[in-house]
């Protein structure tokens, strides 16, 4: 079984944490605040309570033997900053650190974080695209210049194959699966055959400026 330690249980290292757990893995949950470890104690494997920036109280919790350590601390940078110091110095072998700008990001990422995320500027992102485009229902980030993004098919894509669609020779754009509504269940790489229903979500992979070429063409 995989082990993961979470370090900060505000709201966002709070729900990590436990959908980690109910995911069936071994939990470690740590904060410095007491009612914020009692809060998510029977959510997760194991809660304490220790201070990230003390780097013997991370040495004593065996840190270095989990699969990865996240550290959710963006309220204070010097906190956040000084507990990923002292994980790399453990020498904890996959670090995952939230940073709440692109300067704290840059300094995590020196000082030994492996990766980076940044929860508030990637949902206010996925909020921004799905009010940009009225058909996106999701929006992920995949590597520089390219996302995943789930689509409802407009109007002129149903009752088409994805032959006729020939979308990834139109725009580069590869549709990577199809979730059906009816029935419920999920097409993973559909054949060029499958023909789109109106209760159809697309999935596809492409270059954002090819999406958005695609969003303009369907106005």
């Amino acid at each position: 079984m995989k082990q993961f330690a979470v370090i900060g249980l505000g709201n966002f290292g709070f729900y990590l944490a436990t959908h980690l757990y109910g995911k069936g893995y071994d939990v470690l949950a740590i904060d410095k605040n007491p009612a914020r470890v009692q809060e998510v104690k029977d959510n997760v494997s194991q809660a304490v309570i220790a201070d990230g920036t003390d780097i013997k109280a991370l040495e004593a919790l065996g840190l270095k033997e989990m699969d990865a350590v996240v550290v959710c601390i963006g309220s204070i940078l010097s906190n956040s900053i000084l507990t990923a110091l002292n994980l790399n110095d453990i020498g904890v072998n996959r670090l995952l650190a939230m940073a709440i700008s692109e300067s704290h990001g840059r300094i995590l990422h020196k000082i030994g974080a492996t990766e980076i995320f940044f929860p508030e500027k990637d949902m206010a992102i996925s909020v921004g695209e799905r009010l940009h485009n009225p058909n996106m229902l999701d929006y992920l980030p995949f590597i520089e210049g390219y996302s995943i993004v789930q689509l409802a098919p407009s109007s002129n894509f149903v009752g088409k194959s994805l032959r006729e669609l020939n979308l990834i020779n139109r725009y580069g754009i590869q549709i990577i699966a199809v979730k059906e509504l009816v029935p419920d269940r999920l097409n993973m790489i559909p054949t060029a055959q499958y023909v789109l229903k109106d209760s159809d979500i697309l999935i596809v992979l492409g270059p954002n400026e090819s999406i958005e070429k695609l969003r303009e063409e369907e106005e």
